[in-house]
């Protein structure tokens, strides 16, 4: 049921050029009718001008003649413009609608297919479709229409010699048939291993700095080959079933025409027949033999199109409902968390927040707006204002990554007050990226409870939520481009005051200056020509320039220095933005009101650097390993 209404989608884009596909269907039957008289005339030609030597016949029919080919050429041209246009559009349409479906993806419905295989499904297997749909309207609907009137016509003109025509082109026509259903798998795994190569061309070229500097281009050329050859050999597989057709077509047609010479010599000698009628049926057998042969071209574009649309199709299933059900059902089943726990794990060394920062009445005026029951608006915040950031609290939340038995996160509950920062320490490996990750839903929850505003993360509208979020990745990305764009691409509305408020809090300013155009300077594919700190800043200015009320900073300041990290965390207090900024610095952690320390997936740890001090071991150890004073394996 499903797979039908993923179909029906995938057709549904047809919808809109109905008027083109029916002009040049009827077009194909008018090329079509007039081709099936052709023969026919010019057996009239020969038998009733030729051999009675009448020339006003010849000039007649002979004018009819033309006259038809002058219809058939005409929409033959017209057809082709129709046929294009609506593959072309139908393509454009596909591959906008795909790309617009995989950009809703949550990341485990993403993860489920591997990037390089989007790539190939959007270009290379959507070309199929519409190639093959171009040749559905051209040649493909047209072809066994021909061959069905061919044999009517050949019947019509002589019944005997007609007969061998009937006899052999059905029987033709189920081979073409199975030929088709053999090659089917056959070229889906050619598609398979174009994704495979495809898959290590990007892997080599992202990396092809650190293939160089190991010097391992032998090694990467081998892996190259060894993948290419598949796909070759794959490939060759499958055409050698289909390259069988037309030489078998071929032989079978050529017999049946000379059967038809044999006895069509045999009818004229006796008078049963006219040179014009063995001449007709022989070209309608000849036009059926060639129809038949360029079915073998289409059985091979036919297979890999049936291949690309599957694979398609697959993309088109992927159901963003699947990831959300699974946090539903979980959620329902989650305990509550009492006032208690949130008061131990939420509030623990966070008493002179509001005092020493200038916060107080943001709880309360995050508990008026959530307090009405209804999902909140996001209006841009302004840097100017006080406690524009939200209330986060997470209540035994898991997370488990889809396919895997062991949770990358349990039981995490604590709770983040408007306008705080909150610093994420651990281990590599402790979950920390995933713990922000929740918040704007890249992934969800598999139990427990996660509320910004005292509401549920599931009851807000994705697009709004993701609004209020400044998000600074650990792999700064960085789009080709000028600098300007690439900030403004947090906001597109951002003016060039905002732009440069948001460099100026993010510390790269006075470096944009010192570029070639400054502004509006170039960027490289990914930053390339950018050092590792001047990514990170203007990626921080990209989430600054969005006025967040919640800013997560995933070890966004690991490239820089010790002073323009702490002239930026000064500039982040002007925001009034609740912050989680994951850090592996023990003196990027004390810049926060409470740091969490997670241990595999675990908070076992809650509060001020002080509180820390004196209850977590393994924080005092930490301490130790970055003052100097030892090592230990958990950093």
């Amino acid at each position: 049921m499903q797979e039908k209404r993923v179909t029906d989608g995938m057709f549904s884009l047809l919808k809109k050029y109905r008027f083109h596909v029916a002009i040049a269907l009827a077009l194909t039957l008018v090329e079509l009718t007039v081709e099936l008289f052709q023969p026919y005339l010019i057996g009239k030609i020969i038998d009733d001008g030729i051999v009675a030597g009448s020339m006003p016949v010849i000039w007649g029919w002979g004018g009819v003649l033309l006259a038809v080919t002058a219809v058939s050429f005409v929409c033959g041209i017209i057809n082709t413009f129709f046929s294009a246009h609506v593959g072309q559009g139908y393509g454009y349409d596909l591959r906008e609608s795909l790309f617009r479906k995989v950009q809703r993806f949550s990341f485990p419905v993403f993860n489920r297919l591997p990037p390089s295989t989007y790539i190939t499904r959007l270009t290379n297997d959507v070309q199929q479709v519409v190639n093959t749909l171009f040749m559905s309207l051209r040649i493909m609907v047209r072809a066994p229409l021909v061959v069905i009137g061919n044999m009517v016509m050949a019947i019509i003109v002589n019944p005997l010699l007609g007969f061998w025509l009937v006899v052999a082109a059905p029987a033709l026509f189920l081979f073409v048939v199975w030929i088709m259903r053999k090659t089917g798998g056959l070229f889906r795994n050619v598609q398979q291993q174009l994704d495979r190569v495809n898959a290590m061309m990007r892997e080599n070229l992202q990396a092809i700095r650190l293939v160089r500097a190991f010097n391992r281009e032998e090694r990467e050329n081998d892996r190259f080959r060894r993948q290419a050859r598949k796909l070759s050999d794959d490939t060759q597989a499958a055409l050698r079933w289909s390259e069988t057709t037309m030489p078998t077509i071929m032989l079978v047609t050529n017999a049946g025409i000379l059967a038809m010479l044999w006895f069509g010599g045999g009818q004229i000698r006796v008078g049963d027949a006219g040179v014009g009628e063995v001449v007709a049926v022989v070209n309608y057998a000849m036009r059926t033999g060639g129809v038949l042969s360029m079915m073998s071209w289409i059985i091979t574009s036919f297979a890999r199109a049936k291949a690309s649309a599957e694979r398609i199709r697959e993309v088109w299933q992927l159901d963003e409902g699947d990831a959300a059900a699974g946090h539903e059902r979980a959620r329902d089943g989650a305990a509550e968390a009492t006032d208690d726990m949130s008061r131990e794990t939420g509030h623990a060394g966070s008493g002179g927040i509001a005092d020493r920062r200038g916060r107080s009445g943001a709880s309360a005026a995050a508990g008026g707006l959530a307090g009405t029951g209804k999902k909140p608006g996001f209006p841009a915040g302004n840097g100017d204002e006080r406690h524009a950031g939200c209330r986060l609290a997470f209540r035994d939340v898991t997370l488990r990554y889809p396919g895997t038995a062991a949770p990358v996160l349990s039981g995490i509950s604590f709770e983040a007050l408007p306008g705080e920062r909150i610093a994420v320490l651990g281990a590599t490996g402790s979950g920390k990226s995933s713990l922000v990750q929740l918040i704007p839903r890249l992934y969800e929850a598999t139990s427990g409870e996660l509320l910004i505003d005292n509401i549920p993360v599931t009851d807000w509208d994705v697009d709004d939520l993701r609004a209020m979020i400044g998000y600074v990745p650990q792999e700064t990305i960085l789009f080709s481009g000028t600098v300007r764009e690439n900030v403004a691409w947090g906001n597109p509305s951002a003016s060039f005051a905002d732009i440069e408020r948001a460099a100026r809090d993010a510390q790269i300013h006075e470096s944009i200056l010192q570029f070639p155009e400054g502004y509006d300077s170039k960027i490289g594919q990914r930053g390339i020509n950018l050092s590792g700190g001047q990514k990170q800043r203007i990626a921080i200015a990209r989430a600054l320039v969005r006025k967040p009320k919640i800013l997560l900073l995933d070890d966004s300041t690991s490239a820089l220095d010790t002073r323009t990290e702490a002239a930026l965390l000064a500039a982040l207090d002007r925001y009034g933005c609740t912050i989680l900024m994951i850090t592996q610095k023990v003196a990027t952690a004390m810049r926060a009101d409470r740091i969490l320390l997670l241990d595999e997936g675990r908070l076992i740890a809650c509060g001020s650097h002080a509180d820390l001090l004196d209850m977590s071991p393994l924080y005092r150890k930490i301490v130790d390993s970055q003052n100097g004073r030892g090592m230990v394996q958990h950093v």
